[in-house]
């Protein structure tokens, strides 16, 4: 069963930058879709950034979109989340999950559509 890791989380200012890592091991991440969603404390869950599989067509939520980008490497497994202009409303975990079905895309970005998930990274914005 495929096991999923985040990295590159941290504490960063308002304005900056990091760049979240999401590795696959027992599995595979070619010809899956995979999304990064976060967890705000008191909130729930939410999509944050996707990637379809095949074309690699990329998904924002309107919150994120122009200053975060996923990407994919296939060959190292891994799945990318740069994120850039960093805002305190930022502040979340973030997780990476892959979806169940090879050669399927979700019918949505809605977590309920995504099977493996990490155990989250923490993101930390401060003004």
């Amino acid at each position: 069963q495929v096991r999923v890791q985040e990295s590159g989380g941290g504490s960063v200012q308002a304005g900056g930058s990091l760049r979240l890592s999401c590795a696959a091991s027992g599995g595979t991440f070619s010809n899956y879709a995979v999304g990064w969603f976060r967890q705000a404390p008191g909130k729930e869950r939410e999509f944050a950034a996707g990637i379809s599989y095949g074309d690699g067509i990329t998904y924002y939520a309107d919150s994120v979109k122009g200053r975060f980008t996923i990407s994919r490497d296939s060959a190292r497994n891994t799945v990318y989340l740069q994120m850039n202009s960093l805002k305190p409303e930022d502040t979340a975990v973030y997780y990476c999950a892959r979806a169940p079905r090879l050669y399927v895309n979700p019918s949505s970005w809605d977590p309920m559509n995504f099977a493996f998930w990490g155990q989250g990274t923490q993101v930390t914005v401060s003004s």
